[in-house]
């Protein structure tokens, strides 16, 4: 695991434990940190990771392109074996490109062949803001793209990509705001008093299919001990909360048994990584809502 660095520690070495420290952020371009230790000191951990995308963004169009094309395609050869460089192999693992069925694995090999026919760089997607169902429309919907668009997207991915990389390396004043947070709670509207003991489990929606990625139990308070999701950037892309009703509407006198209810879900859309999504339920034995909370 690479050692989190103050930015006190990082304004403070030199070139050479600069880069050894630092040179791997951007994909195979040792060279932007080479760049950017001139530009010390830095004052903010934003400041340190605008300095090294500014380092690319200042070459030139043949640079840049040679720079886009050092980076691996998604869910390719290089993702099944593993054989990226540790950060790419760390990001594509995490969504679990690195392990496609043979029938995905396929169709991401076809859409990485017609991006780089016609873009001449790979399709780049910093994979840590999506889910994978969200990858694969983003291929669909950015080859309608012109050119120069285009590479402004990559280049726009690059600076996410690059952002997580930072914020998981140097810790410090003005860190980029990269993590998101998920949270909800329940509300038993005919007592006005918040619902304790539900069950609740969020999926992902990918393709047909549903995909735990957390579960908990509301509290006192109708609400879970901590957010469902945080600490990381949300990914992009469907989701379904699910509710579990069936004992808190149960045993009483005044509905029917089985009560009405059993479980209530909720599909919404997460298009916000960096944003705080509040999704609660409003409950009645016999109705219910529901609204993107604060």
């Amino acid at each position: 695991m690479t050692q989190t660095l103050t930015l006190d520690d990082v304004n403070a070495m030199s070139q050479a434990e600069f880069v050894a420290a630092l040179g791997d952020i951007f994909e195979h371009a040792p060279w932007v940190a080479e760049n950017a230790w001139h530009v010390r000191p830095y004052e903010t951990v934003k400041e340190l990771h605008q300095a090294m995308f500014n380092a690319v963004r200042g070459r030139g169009p043949t640079d840049r392109i040679a720079f886009l094309n050092g980076h691996p395609d998604l869910g390719g050869a290089l993702a099944r074996a593993r054989a990226m460089t540790a950060a790419s192999n760390s990001e594509q693992g995490g969504l679990g490109l690195d392990k496609l069925d043979d029938a995905r694995f396929a169709q991401f090999e076809a859409m990485n062949a017609s991006y780089k026919e016609r873009f001449g760089i790979p399709f780049i997607l910093c994979v840590r803001r999506h889910t994978r169902a969200s990858v694969l429309r983003q291929f669909a919907r950015r080859l309608k793209n012109p050119l120069a668009v285009e590479r402004d997207a990559a280049m726009g991915e690059v600076f996410f990509i690059t952002r997580l990389r930072v914020a998981d390396r140097v810790n410090g004043p003005g860190m980029p705001a990269v993590n998101g947070r998920f949270s909800t709670h329940v509300l038993d509207t005919t007592t006005g008093k918040p619902a304790a003991n539900i069950p609740i489990t969020l999926f992902e929606l990918d393709d047909g299919n549903a995909l735990p990625v957390a579960e908990a139990v509301t509290n006192a308070d109708g609400r879970t001990n901590a957010p469902l999701l945080g600490g990381a950037p949300l990914r992009i892309g469907q989701y379904e909360l699910r509710f579990d009703m069936r004992a808190h509407f149960a045993g009483r006198p005044s509905l029917a048994d089985p009560p009405y209810f059993d479980t209530i879900p909720i599909r919404f859309a997460v298009a916000e990584p960096e944003g705080h999504y509040h999704v609660p339920l409003l409950a009645a034995p016999w109705s219910y809502t529901t609204y993107r909370g604060s």
